[in-house]
């Protein structure tokens, strides 16, 4: 019998948890999936479509932004972070270097009305709805 004071208790996923944590230091950096960058949000309805895009320490005048269609595309580049001579990073995750990103948006766009805006790290592109793609009321005549 145990001490009552003993406060012991059996976790059946504590060795799942155990094991995904080794997995995930066995495999950092080597090639294992990553998050997309820059990670997105979608928005639209039936007039435009809305993209919020996560960019912090990335120069605006560093960004493309191109629309063909119903395909969007960033791309960019994150420079590395100033530091003095001597300082070694005992942790970097932050990512740094050229990236792009395209994602087919729901409907073609009409690129001569794009419009891209950035603030406090958020890249917030408006893209409206090209008119042949928006939808349309159909009149019903009886006879």
């Amino acid at each position: 019998m145990y001490p009552e004071t003993a406060a012991w208790s059996w976790e059946p996923f504590d060795e799942f948890r155990r094991l995904q944590r080794d997995m995930n230091r066995l495999f950092h950096g080597a090639g294992a999936s990553q998050e997309p960058f820059p990670a997105l949000n979608i928005y639209g309805n039936e007039e435009k479509a809305l993209v919020t895009a996560e960019l912090p320490g990335v120069d605006p005048k560093q960004l493309g932004i191109n629309v063909n269609g119903n395909r969007l595309s960033i791309e960019g580049e994150r420079k590395l972070d100033a530091v003095s001579d001597g300082v070694v990073c005992h942790r970097c995750e932050r990512g740094q270097g050229r990236f792009a990103r395209t994602v087919m948006l729901p409907f073609n766009v009409d690129a001569d009305k794009v419009s891209a805006s950035y603030r406090n790290g958020i890249l917030t592109i408006t893209l409206p709805r090209e008119e042949s793609a928006k939808p349309r009321k159909i009149q019903i005549t009886q006879g």
